[in-house]
């Protein structure tokens, strides 16, 4: 028996190179690689099955390559295909697959006629042909065949990839570690309350009998996991009510100035917001707050009030967006309305350095901008509080570094993107929250409508008539430029056709891959009504503020996410005319058309966002890379509200009993992951 704790070294497992590969990916000892757990498993106890009309979606069986084949494209570009026969030897209502694979020449030196094979991948059928593209497959051998393999006849685990480990050879790998680990050094230092012993779990997560021990198992890491997750983010909150800031917002001459000029009466909701955010500005604690609104709900002016707050306390303030568009369009609307204050604004992004103001007047109050504040644009002298716009969008380092800027300043998060309950409590639970819940008056109503296989005639004659009636367009596509992997129209090709189809109107065009100063000049143009129509992409997603914009086109809708479907959606009816949102789909993708079945029965995001939650789950609804879900393993609970619940009742009852874990818990001093003083509110694992 080895330790749990033992180098993999000393376990005698594996080669020299293999532990290599191991470290580099992080794994060290026993316990490291045990706690690699299989992103799925697959049931191949019965592979059987015919590859047919019947069993479309996601699907696991067992085939011959029968054919391979390599077709190019030029510029390096080009198309592998391998062609399957199932167990049934396309007899019996079965059929042959064609597995395809772009741009991956180096596949035909690992496929070949004759191998037998596991593959699993989305079947779909294309004129009465099958095919699976990209699919995850295993090359059998013939002891596999013959009985008693860890790789067949059995529920057998699928792990994420370990570079330069072979799937099959990690799970081998696995299934012998188990059998050699003590038990007892398995232990997690923490009660979950099962009455499981941790080490069967184990054996239940790796090689499960059924689906439903390796559910309950997966459970009962996932609480561990958001154990660690929940103790860090009390940690850190905890942490950061001991700093010293400074007070804000004793002195509101300018947010009195600020609410006399405006023409229309803040929401009851801004207005709490605005209480909650200038009570946590007075307090010499810096400020850690995250204000979640739907699109339209009026985020901008809470921001500003912040701000003028921090202004007023003789602090620069400043506000950092994820797309220049996003940035000037904040500029412009904050010289609106703050320039007649004496407010001197600034705007800081790659391509554009522009203010309110001559050098001689002083620095900047305020300073608006993207990624470049981070890189020493902002002239700041005393940042006394950072506004932080669509804050998922943002990195870890790049959060942190922006603040840094400052000495402890206060920090304002905002997120148009509506977050479930259970992934507020769990990533953002060291931040206080406020909820923009109603939007302000004047706003048009938005009517979602869903058309499949709609005539091209009836949308452009719909178009037409809009543009008729003096308003103005957007046509969204998911593409910039023709892929050959995908038939799906792009937006370069889309403006050459609605320009012969809309002729007699300007029709632009604005997608990511166009310059800063271009896409500026399209956009200024839009917004003075130059421009007509505006073919796009997901570019306009957020920043583009267009009273007059009243039609929303999105060709092949069941392509984009639900979040950002409700963020373009949120690009019309700004100005108080009624809005409409055409939902443009083949309606091939179950999926796809059961979303946008949900955004054109409601336009609430927080309704959105939980049937979004529950359609996807948490890793594709917050993204991983930037939102700190990164780590996690277990992301798909995170939408077990009881279980959040769980884990987050057990982190307070560690602290209560051990604040500062160095009595009976200290064993658990190894899972806080210190930050930086300035980098909290980072989500989660981050």
């Amino acid at each position: 028996m080895i330790s749990a704790r033992d180098d993999l070294a000393r376990v005698g497992l594996l080669v020299s190179r293999e532990l290599e590969f191991l470290r580099s990916a992080g794994y060290s000892t026993a316990a490291d690689l045990l706690d690699h757990f299989p992103k799925r498993h697959e049931d191949r106890r019965q592979l059987g099955f015919p590859v047919n009309s019947a069993n479309l979606g996601p699907i696991c069986f067992c085939a011959e390559v029968v054919d391979t084949s390599q077709r190019r494209f030029g510029h390096g570009k080009g198309l592998f295909e391998a062609v399957l026969v199932d167990a049934n030897g396309g007899l019996f209502g079965s059929a042959r697959v064609t597995c395809r694979w772009y741009n991956m020449p180096f596949m035909n030196k690992v496929l070949a006629a004759g191998q037998q094979v596991v593959a699993h991948g989305k079947l779909k059928e294309i004129d009465g042909r099958f095919f699976i593209d990209h699919p995850e497959f295993e090359i059998l051998r013939e002891e596999d065949l013959e009985g008693g393999s860890i790789h067949l006849d059995r529920i057998v685990p699928v792990y994420r990839n370990i570079p330069g480990i072979a799937q099959r050879r990690l799970r081998e790998v696995m299934h012998e570690l188990l059998g050699l680990v003590d038990p007892a050094s398995l232990d997690a230092g923490i009660d979950v309350g099962s009455g499981v012993a941790r080490a069967n779990d184990l054996h239940s997560v790796h090689f499960p009998e059924s689906f439903e021990t390796a559910k309950a198992a997966s459970r009962r890491f996932a609480l561990e996991e958001f154990f660690a997750v929940q103790l860090n983010v009390l940690w850190r909150r905890k942490n950061h009510r001991r700093r010293e800031g400074r007070s804000h917002g004793r002195k509101t001459t300018l947010l009195k100035k600020f609410y006399a000029s405006l023409p229309f009466e803040l929401t009851e909701a801004q207005k709490r917001s605005i209480r909650e955010i200038v009570e946590d500005m007075r307090d010499s604690c810096p400020m850690a707050r995250l204000m979640q609104g739907d699109v339209g709900s009026g985020k901008t002016f809470v921001a500003m009030a912040a701000m003028l707050m921090a202004v007023d306390s003789g602090s620069q303030a400043a506000l950092m967006a994820p797309t220049q568009i996003l940035a000037e369009q904040h500029f412009l609307t904050f010289c609106k309305w703050l320039e007649p204050l004496g407010i001197r604004i600034a705007l800081r992004t790659a391509s554009r350095d522009e203010h309110t103001h001559e050098d001689d007047e002083g620095h900047p109050q305020m300073v608006i901008g993207t990624h470049a504040l981070i890189h020493g644009g902002g002239n700041f002298e005393d940042l006394g509080l950072v506004v932080i716009d669509e804050q998922h969008k943002f990195g870890v380092g790049q959060r942190a570094a922006l603040i840094g800027r400052g000495t402890a300043p206060d920090v304002l998060v905002m997120t148009a993107t509506p977050i479930p309950r259970t992934l507020t409590m769990t990533l953002y639970g060291d931040l206080d929250v406020s909820v923009l819940d109603e939007k302000p008056p004047g706003r048009g109503k938005v009517i979602t409508a869903v058309r499949v296989s709609a005539k091209q005639s009836d949308v452009t004659a719909f178009v037409k008539g809009k543009l008729a009636e003096g308003r103005q367009a957007y046509l969204v596509y998911p593409l910039v430029e023709e892929s050959e992997g995908l038939k799906v129209e792009s937006a370069v090709e889309a403006h050459a056709k609605w320009k012969k189809r809309l002729s007699g109107h300007e029709v632009g065009l604005i997608h990511g891959k166009l310059k800063p100063d271009e896409k500026e000049r399209v956009m200024q143009d839009f917004r003075d009504g130059l421009i007509g129509v505006l073919v796009a992409t997901s570019v306009i997603e957020v920043g583009v503020d267009v009273p007059n914009a009243s039609l929303m086109v999105v060709h092949h809708a069941d392509r984009f996410g639900m979040a950002q479907l409700h963020q373009l959606r949120g690009r019309i009816g700004r100005g108080g005319n009624k809005g409409y949102c055409i939902l443009l789909s083949d309606g091939k993708n179950p999926e796809g058309m059961e979303k946008l079945k949900v955004l054109e029965g409601t336009g609430d995001g927080f309704e959105i966002a939980e049937a979004d939650l529950r359609l996807r789950g948490p890793g594709d609804v917050m993204g991983t890379s930037q939102s700190g879900l990164a780590e996690l393993k277990f992301v798909e609970f995170l939408a077990d509200s009881s279980l959040v619940r769980e884990a987050g009742k057990l982190a307070a009852g560690v602290l209560a009993a051990d604040p500062d874990l160095s009595g009976r818990h200290a064993g658990l001093r190894g899972l806080i992951k210190e930050l930086g003083a300035e980098a909290f509110s980072q989500g989660g694992t981050a």
